[in-house]
């Protein structure tokens, strides 16, 4: 009896390990891919056009932009222009940031280029790898979510014939998200970057309010170069109202009876 409870014993802890071992290979495996991911995020390696000899250099009117820029920080503190000069150059270069253009930025500032490259990876805004030229950016925070905004997403990408950070065949858009861009009241929304006049004619436009139907039509008034009306698509708000208008506090309010509360 005790052998047969002893092999029985053996048999269970074997089944045990190879749970175990299993679930520990699952894991490294997933692991691995996250690792992966990570790496895609914040490291950086060369391609053809993404490389520190492929030549960057701000144009006449941006060189100017770069000095004023400058100017408004002490000349022992270059360095905080960093995130102002980074915006510059993606918006030149067509909404992505080149490592050569980060190399370009740290000779400006002064600084060792990892302290360009560690500011332009931590920030979600600046794009490393290209972008379209209208790049639709989804909210994805709590209250967009819950009205709606994965549908959205969905819509835009299913339209466009592109995953999430694809650029599309000709190069004009590309879908990505964004975590909450503060008009909270007004969800959901988008957000469009346009670098397709380079950075003097750069914009970053709001359109709130949206729909799945409605964000198609968006993209397909930029298709044929219209300017969709920015803000709310909802013709019933005006600006950040509710809906339909005001339903309180339609008058002046009441004064109090007396400034003196214990005379009242």
């Amino acid at each position: 009896m005790f052998a047969t409870a002893g092999r029985l014993a053996g048999k269970r802890l074997f089944e045990i390990r190879q749970i175990f071992a299993q679930s520990h290979h699952q894991l490294q495996a997933r692991s691995s891919a996250f690792r992966f991911f990570s790496t895609a995020l914040n490291y950086h390696i060369d391609s053809p056009d993404n490389n520190p000899h492929v030549p960057f250099d701000f144009t006449d009117a941006n060189k100017e932009r770069a000095k004023e820029i400058l100017s408004h920080y002490p000349s022992n503190y270059k360095q905080s222009a960093v995130i102002p000069l980074l915006d510059l150059a993606q918006q030149q270069h067509g909404g992505w940031i080149p490592v050569s253009a980060m190399d370009a930025i740290a000779k400006i500032i002064e600084v060792a280029p990892i302290r360009v490259y560690e500011v332009a990876t931590f920030y979600s805004m600046f794009n490393r790898t290209k972008v379209g030229k209208y790049h639709l950016l989804v909210c994805g925070t709590t209250p967009c979510m819950i009205r709606g905004s994965r549908e959205i997403e969905e819509s835009l990408l299913k339209h466009l014939g592109v995953k999430r950070n694809e650029v599309t065949k000709d190069g004009m858009f590309s879908v990505g998200e964004m975590e909450c861009m503060g008009c909270c009241v007004n969800a959901p929304m988008i957000t469009v970057a346009d670098y397709s006049k380079g950075s003097e004619g750069y914009t970053y436009n709001y359109y709130e309010d949206v729909t799945p139907k409605r964000v198609i039509e968006i993209v397909e008034m930029l298709r044929k170069g219209e300017a969709p009306p920015v803000g709310t698509q909802n013709p019933l708000r005006k600006k950040s109202g509710p809906a339909g208008g005001n339903t309180t506090l339609l008058g002046e309010p009441k004064p109090p009876p007396c400034r003196d509360l214990d005379a009242c």
